[in-house]
This record gives C-alpha cells, structure tokens and sequence, in this order.
C-alpha cells in the first residue's frame, strides 16, 4: 500500500489552509450573484418573490449540481499523482483517443484566461462597496477612479507575494477565511430569520419555473448571473495539488452551508426593502444585508476575501502551466518550489503575465458591472471540456455507458445552456475573454502541433547510437593535430535510453568544428518527485573520454549543473574512471580539474527544409517560441560558466540536393 502523505490526510490545519487557498473565488460569489441578477431585472423595485425565489434556488441547484456532485463528488477522484485540473486529467485519458488533446487545449486557454479575469472583478467589488461611504465628514473614496486606483494597488500587492508559496499564504488566508464564510453564514440566517418561507428556494421547481415565468424579463439570459455562483469550482479541482482532495472534501460541506444561507437572507432582504433606493445609483445586496454598525468591518473583510479569491485562480494557474510544459503544450518554464512540498509552486514568467493582463482589465473596463460581462464566459467553455474528458475518464474506469451518457448529457446540457446564456453578453465584453483565451490558445496550438509535425517529418536517422561514436571521438581527444577546444566539454542533452542521442550533438562536435576536449560530457537532467535529491549515474562505454551523466535532482534542488558537474569529474578522477586532468598554471595549488565548456543546441529551420505552408509556418513559430520564452542557460544553472549556445540546421521532411552546373568561362567583350 502506497503510504500516505499529510496533505493527503484529513487535518484542521489542512481544512483550514483548503480554506485559505481553494474557496476564494467561489466564496466572493455572494458579492455579486444577487446584484447582477436584480439589476438584469430591472432594478429592485421591479423584482418579486417569485423571482426572489426562483433565483436562490437556481443559485443553490447550480451550486449542487456543478461544485458539489461534478467536482467535489466526481473530478477529484481523478487526480494524476495527487495533481488535478484539465490538464491532469487529459494525462490521464490520452491514451483513449488523440482528438482528446482538442478539448484539453481549449479548456486549459479558457481556464487560463479566467486567472486574469477573478483577480480583476472581485477586487473591484469589494472596494465599490466603500465609494461614497461617510466616515465623520470625510468620503475616502468619493469616486469610481479612486476605486480603480485602490483596486490596482491591491493586486500589484498580491501578485508581488507570490514567491512566498501557498502554503505560507494559507496558513495566513486561511483563519480569515473561516471568518469570511462564518460571517457569510451568520449574516444570512439573521435575515432570513425575517422569513423563513424562503426555504422554499430549497425545491428544484422553483429553479425549472423561474427560467419561463414572466417575473424573469431577461428569460434563459437569467442563467448567465446565475453562473457566477459556480465559478470557483473549476479552481477547486485545479488546486487540489496545493492542499489535497481529503481536505477539499472535509471542508466543502461548511463552505456550501455557509454560502447558501447568505444567498437566502440576501433574498430576504431584497423582498421586505422593494421600495429601497440608493442614494448615488450604486447598489448592492451584499452590503445592504449587512447591519450599518458593521458595514466598514464587511467591506474590510470582503476586500481580504476577493485577494483570497485571486489567489485561488493564481495558484491554480501555475499548476496549470507546469501541467502545460510537462505535457508539452508549453515551453518549459523557470519553476520555483517555496516549499518542500511539489504541488506549491511559484512560476515568476507567469506571475507577472497574469498580473499585466489583470491590471489592464481593470483599466480597460472600470466597473465590476462592465467586468460581469466578461466573467464566467472563459469558464464555462473549461467545464465544458472537463465534461467530455471525465466522460473518457469514467469510461477507463470501466463505468457502464448508459451512465457514463447520462453524466455527460446532463452536464453537457446544463453547461450548455450556461455558455449560450453567457454568449449574449460578448460584446459587452465577452470579447475580451475569447481574446485572451484564443491568444493562450495560440500558442499552446503552435507549440503542441509544431513538436508534432518535427517529430513526425524528422529524419529517421536523426538519433544516432551514442556508443557507436566513442572511438571516433577518443582519438579526435587524443589528435594533436587540432587545437583543444576545452579540457571538459559538456553537452545538456538529452540521452535516451542510455545510448542514443540527437544527431546534431554528434554534428556540432565532429563537423561543424572538429572540437578537441579530454573529456566530452553528455548531461541529461532528470527532475524527481523528491524536494531534495541529488544522485547521478555514469555511463562511459568503456572509455575514459566520453561519459554520459544522468543526474537526478529533486524538485527543490537547483539544477546547478556547474557546480555538480566539477564534484562529479573529481569524483571519477579519484577512482580512475576517467583520466586525471592536471593543471600546470592556477591559482590553486593542487588543482586537478580541467577549464569546463558548456554548449546548449538550439535548433534553426534549414532553408533545405521541404514542408508545406503551414507545416513550415508551425515548426518555425515553434522555434521561435522556444527561443523566446527561455534562457536555457539560466534553467540549468549555468548563468556564471563559459556556455556557448549554438544553431544547428534543422532538416525536415524529403528534400533533394541542389547541383549546380559547371561551364567554360565566358568570353567578355570590350565595350
């Protein structure tokens, strides 16, 4: 039996830092469900009880149906190593058919997509709840631009605490969200104590009647407020990592209590105040439920809460990238691991992406109002997907097909309906979302088909066997006739198998410049499931000038390659594995190793590459993304050594030989 870790069991200090990190985006719902829903009616004073009522229990089925059964009760059984989210679950089905790489890709943009979104529109909302409040004669925030300015230094606050790790920020969130869920919960059973008939919400026929009901001016649109009750639930399933499902599972219960109590009291509420009125246009539920003598506390513990929920998303999106990479449908990126569990990481590219974007959508859009529009479009499109892909799931599994089709059916319907109701609001900013998501969209595309089309248009021969080469390049060690290049010569490659290397390690050694070393080094770094590994295995062939190394590095070691490459070369000078390396001039008496030259290989398309159009187009912006979006150099820790990073052509598909003709020199004429 596998042995079970912490975070796999069931602890308060779990709960509450599952509290802290998981429930933040679907825990700040109740600030904006109730007040997009009314003002989609019309304002207050055009809503009844039967809209009242019809909500609160399309809000509850929602949240039941989606959050509870869907992810709590189905997806986080299907976690990959104790990982979750789109991703991981697609590694888990691949195997049952190709296309369902389509979905995976489109849910990760959407999800992605929806990272920069979560942080932008509860923020903002919390802090509208201050505009124009009095505090003695003074109005701190007298002006939506004041609002905008306050919201932004929130966020660049938030994302610049991100190295910290999650679990530092969920022991710190988690206490103050078990205070912003008990708070929600004791807020709506005060008001719903006013009437207690409004448990009705609790019968799924007020749900089906109020989507027909001529109380509901806005019809099926009604669901995309709706929607905005579930939205964290696709967040949920992606953090499962950070904290594990036990905990998620332990916890939900009081979190799902907790909100719907504070949906029926808002209820309650709206209906004994019909003829209210705000004073400066600005209205909202959440904070009108709340006694006057509290309201600061609120907004204050709102505000916390919508960081919280910022954080959910952002958390969940590295987790997301770092599936993305593995799986290659991203360029590998620069991981940073706070602690020692592998689940918490911190990605500093992504961080900052996020935290652009976000800011931007504050600029652009202004008002959490204008923002709605734009929220819950991205996610409904990955809960679709999650749909189709734990179809596949449950059918490894071995789940009968009649109830792997009506899980999907019914799902897929619900979820349908959502999209379609949210697709009426693109171009009040939906537009935005499809924008975002299509560029990540993009680029995962590109760089998932172009790996595709180079590995299927590749030269068969473009692995050699690397021992068949150790004669050549024992001798070319030994030739005198060629300057050495370097007393150690390191390749980062990577060596399958043990044995067979790219062609092109080969070619930039022997043919590009015949490069003389006394030892030449073939590096492949392994990352394992460990924090702190750090072992290597060597292969030399039976020689004492080529030597393959695999090292093996825990996820929370530096892949300092430098460092451990010249503790290994003294190592097998000690027992005679290779030959030793003395120094004639240094500044270090007794030194026996050599200078190191570092090579990294990046590939450039050849001209003599024959593909079609967008067969080319694809691999070249594959190329080019793999350009951009790291330095190889700093991934391995090799910022401060002599590494030189070389283009070798890259030939691709069939291509002939181009020959030129040879003539007799023509006679010239004088003009």
């Amino acid at each position: 039996m596998n042995k079970i870790t912490k975070k796999q069991k069931m602890s308060f200090a779990g709960l509450l830092i599952a509290i802290g990190i998981v429930y933040g985006d679907i825990g700040t719902s109740p600030l904006y469900v109730m007040k997009s829903i009314v003002t989609e009616n019309g304002g207050i004073a055009n809503v009844n009880r039967e809209l009242i009522v019809g909500s609160i229990s399309l809000i509850l089925w929602t949240v039941t149906l989606l959050t509870t059964v869907k992810y709590v009760m189905i997806a986080l059984k299907a976690t990959n190593h104790g990982e979750g989210g789109i991703f991981s679950l697609y590694a888990l089905v691949r195997k049952r058919a190709k296309w369902l790489v389509i979905p995976a890709l489109i849910g990760g943009a959407a999800l992605l997509a929806d990272g920069t979104l979560t942080p932008a529109v509860t923020v903002t909302t919390s802090i509208e709840g201050l505009k124009n409040m009095r505090f003695g004669d003074v109005i701190p925030v007298p002006s939506q631009e004041v609002v905008i300015m306050i919201t932004i230094i929130i966020l660049v606050i938030l994302f610049s605490i991100q190295r910290m790790g999650t679990s530092v920020i969920g022991k710190a969130f988690g206490p103050i969200m078990l205070i912003w869920f008990t708070f929600l919960g004791v807020v709506g059973i005060a008001n719903l104590s006013h009437d207690w008939s409004l448990l009705e919400a609790i019968n799924p026929i007020h749900a089906i009647r109020i989507l027909f009901s001529p109380a509901n001016k806005v019809g099926i649109l009604i669901l995309g407020s709706v929607f905005l009750a579930t939205t964290g639930a696709e967040a949920l399933y992606s953090d499962v990592g950070h904290v594990g499902k036990a905990n998620i599972i332990g916890s939900w219960p009081y979190v799902f209590v907790c909100l719907s109590l504070n949906y029926l009291g808002q209820g309650a509420w709206i209906l004994h105040n019909a003829s209210y009125h705000a004073g400066n246009g600005d209205f909202n539920p959440f904070f009108e439920v709340v006694p006057s003598n509290l309201r600061l506390f609120a907004i204050a513990l709102a505000t916390i809460a919508a960081i919280i929920a910022s954080q959910a998303l952002i958390t969940g999106s590295f987790t997301l990238v770092a599936e993305a990479s593995s799986l290659k449908f991203l360029p590998r990126m620069n991981i940073i691991y706070p602690s020692t569990e592998k689940g918490q990481i911190y990605i500093p590219s992504i961080n900052k992406m996020i935290c652009v974007v976000t800011v931007a959508i504050v600029f652009l859009f202004r008002t959490s109002h204008h923002m709605e529009a734009a929220y819950g479009l991205a996610i409904t499109v990955t809960m679709l997907m999650t749909t189709i892909l734990l179809f596949e799931y449950l059918g490894k599994k071995g789940k009968p097909l009649y109830l792997r089709l009506i899980f999907l059916i019914a799902f897929a319907f619900i979820e349908g309906m959502f999209l379609i109701s949210s697709l009426t609001k693109f171009l009040h900013g939906g537009y935005v979302t499809v924008l975002i998501a299509g560029f990540i969209l993009a680029i995962m595309y590109v760089w998932f088909y172009g790996n595709k089309i180079r590995d299927k248009r590749e030269a068969k021969n473009a692995y050699v066997r690397l021992d068949e080469y150790t004669d050549m390049l024992t001798n070319l060690s030994h030739d005198e006739d060629y300057p050495t290049y370097a007393t150690n010569l390191v390749y980062m490659a990577n060596v399958k198998y043990n044995k067979f290397i790219k062609r092109e390690i080969l070619y930039s050694i022997l043919d590009k410049r015949p490069k003389r070393a006394k030892a030449y080094w073939f590096v492949t770094v392994n990352v394992t499931n460990e924090p702190f590994t750090a072992e290597y295995a060597v292969n030399t062939y039976g020689t004492k000038n080529v030597i393959n190394i695999q090292l093996y590095l825990g996820f929370k070691k530096q892949t300092s390659v430098n460092v451990y490459i010249r503790q290994i070369v003294h190592d097998l000078i000690a027992d005679s594995t290779i030959e030793p390396q003395p120094q004639k001039y240094t500044t270090t008496p007794g030194r026996d190793v050599g200078d190191f030259s570092f090579v990294i290989v990046n590939d450039v398309i050849s001209p003599l590459t024959k593909l079609t159009g967008y067969e080319k187009f694809m691999v070249e912006a594959r190329v080019w993304l793999q350009n951009l979006s790291s330095n190889p150099a700093s991934w391995f820790g090799l910022e401060y050594a002599d590494t030189v990073v070389e283009r070798v052509p890259l030939i691709l598909g069939k291509h002939q030989e181009s020959y030129i003709k040879r003539i007799k020199p023509k006679k010239q004429t004088k003009k």
